[in-house]
């Protein structure tokens, strides 16, 4: 299909009222619901998260209810991730905006029978502070989770069908790429980058424009477009929810960038580890060549950008710009040193943009509302929003966008629901492996690349790992160490010594048998590694074990001269008692043990040897009469 504006438009128009149902509340969304096809559009979470817990039976027993009863007026629509990944599988009914939490198959059938055919909302079975009353549900903008957010990299998930390009053209989709190719030139859309303020949102925070601008100026008859999806941090799941739930805004802004700094291909590297991801890419891009938006003469201005997958086999250093394009290549995802950098010479020798998912998102609606509209959002020197992960100890666990400048409590108090079971906050960790962990004297700190490094951490790509007081920090800082061990490449000795010395370090601490000397060992070496490791992968590999020394510094203390762990959680030093009064001496923990370390009469109060003793824990598990404790 060739594609003009004329036939742009008439799509958009087609779908738009269908699709803009979904965006609008109660009343609003019946008014908007007369003028479409449907008279119910039922949307289920079809991301990973959700599909992890069935939605895909959910959807199934949707269908086959709708077929059953010959509803030709309802439709099903599978979607990106809504947020709140805990509570999924997750179904919203519109026109209503009634969001059901934990949907099973038997619970599809009370919708379709009691919501879709009697009229009567399923309010047991609704997320429970949506409820008004019977017969009314509070929109989700509404809700504590949703009320702080600003969503514009992820304005479309959880709304459109990703697999259906002609959704994402309803709500103003391939209009900026137009936009750009027929009406501005490369420097004015560097120009509008520029004044955005948008930031790389993979890393360190670099500003798009300026790469963008840096890559134009290099001269050369082939340059490349790249896209950053490989994610690997532990407990990330941003990007992947972006290409889940709405792949063209990440495809249309890369042919933005490719005309911007002239590269006629673009590669989209993604770990193998996302099947949906994938897959729905596959789609977007297929779709986008048969509609005329990727390929030659695009809108017949005579630009040709054409796009690729590269799939990665989830190292996490090929998040690394110079490693991902060296695996793109066929070699060994290993970083090279810089300068020269991408711009100048990046994949295959040529000038490269490299961006990641959730900056590409942001692209295609700073060009359709103006640089001004972007950089009035965050703060003076971190403008727009920020996608985080939200996982740990926290109520609301899922994905969240909120302007930058938000305060850490607000995103665990407010939106997150906080710290569930009584507990009290800890600690946060962002950044992932590179990142620091935050204290709780700090959690009014607000969420911006300068105060976060500010305080020993950073903004990562964005995954924020909540702790509370039953976290051990040593274990957290040891868990990261294992991580970067395990992922450093091994090109360079200072990352690939470095960190195994680091992490033995650690090992001797939680083991009890670590000493004062090796926190100065541990310091003197990140110190060296900051400064001599070839990619940043190994620079702040000891980020988690500096912040915590620096933020929870008694901790290492109490491993090293107390012989304990404060948290309870490092093996070695455990010591598992039994409470002479509170034993019943009912032997059950005596005949569960498996090394016999166990002894007593019946009736009588027991005892645990603590030389034969391993620590497994089965005999607290198995009391009934909680008269086992750990010391």
């Amino acid at each position: 299909m060739k594609m003009t504006i004329d036939k742009l438009n008439e799509i958009k128009s087609k779908n738009n009222e269908l699709v803009m149902v979904r965006k609008l509340v109660a009343e609003q969304g019946v008014e908007m619901a007369k003028h479409t096809a449907y008279r119910k559009q039922i949307l289920v979470c079809g991301g990973t998260g959700c599909t992890s817990s069935g939605s895909h039976k959910v959807v199934d027993a949707l269908e086959a209810e709708i077929a059953e009863k010959g509803l030709t007026d309802v439709l099903v629509v599978k979607t990106g991730c809504f947020g709140l990944c805990a509570l999924g599988p997750v179904v919203i009914v519109y026109p209503e905006g009634a969001f059901y939490s934990q949907t099973t198959p038997e619970g599809a059938k009370r919708i379709i029978d009691e919501h879709i055919i009697q009229g009567k909302i399923c309010t047991d079975l609704l997320y429970p502070e949506t409820v008004k009353s019977e017969t009314e549900v509070l929109p989700l903008n509404e809700t504590r989770f949703y009320k702080k957010q600003m969503r514009i990299a992820l304005k479309n998930c959880g709304v459109i069908d990703p697999e259906n390009i002609e959704e994402y053209i309803a709500l103003d989709g391939y209009q900026a790429l137009h936009k750009v190719l027929t009406s501005m030139s490369q420097d004015e859309v560097i120009e509008t980058m520029l004044a955005s303020g948008l930031r790389g949102r993979g890393g360190a925070g670099f500003p798009t424009g300026k790469k963008w601008a840096f890559c134009k100026a290099s001269k050369s008859d082939i340059k490349y477009v790249c896209c950053n999806a490989d994610e690997g941090d532990p407990g990330a799941f941003m990007d992947r929810s972006i290409l889940e739930g709405d792949p063209h805004s990440v495809i249309e802004a890369m042919a933005i960038a490719g005309y911007t700094i002239g590269a006629n291909q673009g590669y989209i590297y993604v770990r193998a580890e996302y099947p949906i991801a994938v897959q729905r890419l596959k789609i977007a891009i297929a779709q986008a060549n048969e509609y005329g938006l990727l390929g030659k003469n695009i809108f017949g201005t005579g630009f040709d950008f054409n796009l690729e997958i590269r799939l990665g086999a989830g190292a996490f250093v090929c998040g690394e710009e110079t490693a991902l394009m060296t695996s793109i290549e066929g070699k060994r995802g290993e970083p090279r040193p810089r300068p020269p950098f991408p711009a100048v010479k990046g994949l295959f020798g040529k000038p490269t943009v490299l961006n990641n998912v959730e900056t590409y998102a942001n692209v295609a609606q700073i060009i359709l509302k103006g640089a001004d509209w972007y950089s009035s959002i965050g703060t003076a020197t971190s403008k727009g929003t920020k996608v985080f992960a939200v996982g740990g100890k926290i109520t609301n666990v899922g994905l969240v966008e909120v302007p930058m400048g938000t305060t850490l409590r607000e995103i665990i108090e407010e939106i997150g629901g906080g710290i569930p079971n009584g507990k009290k906050f800890k600690a946060a960790q962002t950044g992932g492996p590179s990142g620091g962990c935050i204290p709780s004297v700090h959690i009014d700190t607000p969420i911006d690349y300068e105060s976060l490094q500010a305080i020993g951490s950073m903004m990562g790509s964005g995954g924020l790992i909540v702790m509370d007081e039953d976290t051990c920090m040593v274990d957290i800082a040891k868990f990261y160490l294992e991580f970067a061990c395990d992922e450093s490449c091994g090109k360079c000795s200072p990352c690939r010594i470095g960190t195994r010395r680091l992490l033995q370090l650690l090992e001797k601490i939680t083991s009890g048998k670590g000493t004062m000397d090796d926190l100065d060992k541990i310091e003197e070496l990140a110190s060296h590694m900051r400064v001599s490791c070839l990619c940043a992968l190994g620079q702040t590999a000891s980020n988690p074990v500096v912040s915590t020394l620096k933020y929870f510094r008694e901790e290492y203390i109490a491993h090293i001269v107390d012989k304990r762990c404060p948290a309870k959680k490092c093996k070695d030093l455990l010591r598992y008692r039994i409470v002479a009064d509170k034993c019943k001496g009912c032997t059950l923990c005596a005949r569960n043990c498996p090394v016999k370390a166990i002894s007593g009469t019946v009736k009588e109060p027991h005892v645990i040897d603590t030389d034969k003793c391993i620590k497994c824990g089965l005999c607290m598990q198995n009391c009934k009469f909680n008269a086992i404790v750990k010391e």
